[in-house]
């Protein structure tokens, strides 16, 4: 999957339904809300799968994230290819190290209601999401978060946290895609320097878009 069609799938990315219905009930939604609302950083590695609407799995990636609010982040995938996907506050860059190629996009055109503006956003949740309990079990709270607008292509957002500490974010497309990202060693707010999200393209690059 080349560089192009994976900056589609995370920006214009990316439910097992239970018998019964759920209700909220105090600190449940309120986790989740509290969670994103606390965030100033994040670091961790991160397992990605994307499957298609017949059930096709088309890509499962291996990395690392990091997230600075507001407005910049880092996915570093290092399996089975070596991209990155850089956010600087201005524009986005997705740097393919196998075609010496990078694809430069201003932020604004490339987030919209996805799970890259979800974890590096500043607005409150509530504004850009609606959400609503779903229904699980043991440890897991399901959130289900619908855009409040279409700008995206992105129909919901599942958050999935266990023990109060985000596990799992699938994003579903209108075209019944699915791209979910696991995550481990999780880090919340360790003092990330916005150097490390600062993209010098290397010498011999091929720069498609406008860096002015």
């Amino acid at each position: 999957m080349n560089v192009l069609h994976r900056m589609a799938l995370l920006a214009a990315l990316l439910a097992i339904p239970g018998a019964g219905s759920h209700a909220d009930t105090p600190g449940t939604l309120e986790t989740v809300r509290g969670f994103f609302a606390s965030i100033d950083s994040l670091q961790a590695d991160f397992h990605q799968e994307v499957i298609d609407s017949s059930g096709q799995q088309l890509q499962v990636s291996d990395g690392k994230v990091w997230i600075l609010r507001p407005g910049r982040f880092r996915w570093d995938y290092l399996t089975p290819y070596r991209q990155q996907i850089v956010a600087d506050g201005e524009r986005v860059w997705s740097y393919d190290e196998d075609l010496a190629q990078v694809t430069v996009q201003a932020m604004d055109a490339v987030l919209g209601a996805t799970p890259a503006m979800l974890l590096s956003g500043g607005e409150p949740i509530d504004e850009v999401f609606e959400l609503k309990l779903q229904p699980s079990a043991g440890n897991t709270l399901h959130a289900l978060l619908t855009p409040r607008s279409d700008d995206s292509g992105i129909t919901e957002i599942h958050v999935y946290f266990e023990k109060d500490v985000l596990a799992r974010i699938e994003a579903i497309d209108s075209f019944g895609n699915h791209t979910a990202f696991a995550f481990t060693r999780l880090v919340r707010n360790a003092g990330l320097e916005a150097s490390h999200f600062r993209f010098v393209p290397p010498e011999g690059t091929d720069i498609i878009g406008d860096t002015r």
